[in-house]
Parts: C-alpha cells; sequence; structure tokens
C-alpha cells in the first residue's frame, strides 16, 4: 500500500512537472488512504500551487496546516510568499513574511527574495528597499536573486540611480551579477532615457564575465530606441547575429519602435518582413510600429496595407493600430478614410478616450 514518502515522492512529481490539479487531487486522497500529511507533503503541494499560479489555494493549503498539527517551516513559507508574488499579491506577501517569526520560523534569503519579487510586480520599489536593507539586521545575507529584483523594482519604478546603485553594491557584497541583473539595470536606464548608460552596461559585461543574451540587448535595443538613436539600435541588432545571439521577438519589436521613433519607415518595413525569414513571428506590437513609422513617412497606403494584412497573420489590430493608422491617413491628408476606420475599432468609446492623448501630426 502506498504510503507517507509515496505520496510525498508523487506530489513533488506533479510539482515539478506543474501539475498541481493532481498534487491538489493526491492531497485529497490521503484521509481514504490512512495517510498523515507531513510538513514535506504540503510544502510540495503548496509549491504545486505556487508553479501554478494559485496562490488562493496555495493560502488554504498553509491555513490547514495547523488544524492537521503540521507545523510549517522556511520551505512551506517560502513557497507561499512565491505564489502571491506570482498571482500579484504583493501584500499578501509582506503579511506572510511578517508573521513568520511569530509562528517560530525565522525568514531566510528564500523568503525574503520572494517578497522582494512580490512587491516588483506589485511596483513597489520603495518596499523592495526597505526589505532589503533590513535583510543584514535579522541576520539574513541577500543573495543574487535578492538584489536582481530589487534592481528590477526600482527599473519599474523609473529609478535607474538606485538601480545603478544596487548594481554597484554587489561586489561589496561577495555577489555576481549576472545577465539578469544587467538586464534589469539597462531596462531602468531605458525608462530613465539614459540610453549612454544603457550601452555601458552592455559594454561592461564581457569584462564582469557576463554573457550578453536575447534579453540584455533587447534592452540595450530599447533603451537607443527611447533615446531616438535609430542607428546604434540596428547596428546592436546587426551585433547580435555576429555574437551568435539570436535575435526575438522583443529586438526585433524595440528596432523597429527604433526605426518608427527615427522617421526611418523603409527600415522599420524592411525589420517587418525580414522577421519572417528568420522565423520570428512578428505580433501586434510589431505591426503598431510598423503601421506608426508609415505614418510617420506620409505613407498611408503601406499603412492601410499593413492594418488589412494583419488577420493573414492571424492578429488582431487593437486601439494603438487603429489610431495608428487613422493618423497615417490624416497625415496623407486622407480624412474621410480616417473617419471611416472608426467602424472598425473594437471600442469606440475607448478611441474616444484616446483621441485627446493621440498625437495627431
Amino acid at each position: 500500500m502506498p504510503d507517507q514518502i509515496t505520496y510525498n515522492a508523487a506530489i513533488s512529481a506533479c510539482e515539478k512537472g506543474g501539475q498541481w490539479p493532481l498534487a491538489l487531487t493526491l492531497m485529497s486522497l490521503l484521509p481514504e488512504a490512512r495517510v498523515v500529511p507531513d510538513r514535506i507533503t504540503y510544502s510540495a503541494a503548496i509549491s504545486a500551487c505556487e508553479k501554478g499560479g494559485q496562490w488562493q489555494k496555495a493560502l488554504d493549503l498553509l491555513s490547514l496546516m495547523p488544524e492537521a498539527r503540521v507545523v510549517p517551516n522556511q520551505i512551506t513559507y517560502s513557497a507561499a510568499i512565491s505564489a502571491c508574488e506570482k498571482g500579484g499579491q504583493w501584500q499578501l506577501a509582506l503579511t506572510l513574511l511578517s508573521r513568520m517569526p511569530q509562528a517560530g520560523v525565522m525568514p531566510d534569503e528564500i523568503a525574503y527574495s520572494a517578497a522582494i519579487s512580490a512587491c516588483e510586480k506589485g511596483g513597489q520599489w520603495q518596499l523592495a528597499l526597505i526589505l532589503l536593507s533590513r535583510m543584514p539586521a535579522v541576520r539574513v545575507v541577500p543573495n543574487q536573486i535578492s538584489y536582481n529584483a530589487a534592481i528590477s523594482a526600482c527599473s519599474k519604478g523609473g529609478q535607474w540611480q538606485l538601480a545603478l546603485d544596487l548594481l554597484s553594491l554587489m561586489p561589496e557584497a561577495r555577489l555576481v551579477p549576472n545577465h539578469i541583473t544587467y538586464s534589469a539595470a539597462m531596462s531602468a536606464c531605458e525608462k530613465g532615457g539614459q540610453w549612454q548608460l544603457a550601452l555601458k552596461l552592455l559594454s561592461l559585461m564581457p569584462e564582469a564575465r557576463v554573457v550578453p543574451d536575447q534579453i540584455t540587448y533587447s534592452a540595450a535595443i530599447s533603451a537607443c530606441s527611447k533615446g531616438a538613436q535609430w542607428q546604434l539600435a540596428l547596428n546592436l541588432l546587426s551585433k547580435m547575429r555576429g555574437v551568435r545571439v539570436v535575435p526575438n521577438q522583443i529586438s526585433y519589436n524595440a528596432a523597429i519602435s527604433a526605426c518608427e521613433k527615427g522617421k526611418q519607415w523603409q527600415l522599420a518595413l524592411s525589420l517587418l518582413s525580414s522577421m519572417r525569414i528568420v522565423r520570428v513571428i512578428p505580433n501586434t506590437v510589431s505591426y503598431n510600429a510598423a503601421i506608426s513609422a508609415c505614418g510617420k513617412g506620409r505613407q498611408w497606403q503601406l499603412a492601410l496595407s499593413l492594418l488589412s494584412s494583419m488577420p493573414d497573420m492571424r492578429l488582431t489590430p487593437d486601439v494603438l493600430t487603429y489610431i495608428s493608422a487613422m493618423s497615417a491617413c490624416e497625415k496623407g491628408g486622407q480624412l474621410q478614410l480616417a473617419v471611416s476606420l472608426l467602424s472598425g475599432v473594437p471600442d469606440p468609446l475607448l478611441v474616444a478616450r484616446t483621441e485627446g492623448s493621440a498625437s495627431w501630426r
């Protein structure tokens, strides 16, 4: 007959395979099999829910543990906090972290890192920095994941100076930045309009023995795009192939956006067509940038051609697509066509709201 060890192994297998419903099904079979769940059982089931983005179910399991006379440990709490992080529940993540000492469980670097990540996803960069600064006081040493999450939180909050400060502190903490660290820092520079600093970080990576990947290059290209440096963006895109890093959808979209901002509609269209050649599937963002580029180049016919070709690519135009196409028609003196496009917009009320903010130059 299956015993506790058997069930724990099976639930852990479900957790690693991302099968949270099966993990919960096995949990429900325990009473019938007269098997008493232990800490490992609950931890594995909570981790399964965490990986499946089921934060409510993870918290339900955690709340059932006292009834089953099973004491949660660091692993259990960390998995529950991580579940809240993935579910965008940063308040609940912080509540669980604060409850750990009351339950006689001291938070470790995994629990803190999960909580910092939760703050990052919730746009709470101040709280993320408070948690990071608090770790040494409670004798918890921040790790690479802790710093990466905090830098990413600063990036999302537009705090590029703080993101770079954290990056510079890592060697003092005897931590080696990785490609995730650099990508987050470059993304912070991009949001702060600091394209020069983003490129500097990219150039420093080989010296730090960190190999740039798709994410880091895409972040650098995005920074150049925001800084209207379309030539540099295209140089980076071509450099990727030279260093055997395959450009992805994000890389191409950033480069097309750079061309759009630089009013290089021919190059934008060339990039869009080359995506299919290298087997990178364009998405709505790709088309929106290309249509906007055509609009800025007063190529309203090409803009409408791109719009009409989207269904063939199994893409649904969104509000921004129609606004870009209407703007292209308006710039080309085709006001009647611009107005007729309104009939195709899924939500005319949304268009009405965005017309005020849309720049019809």
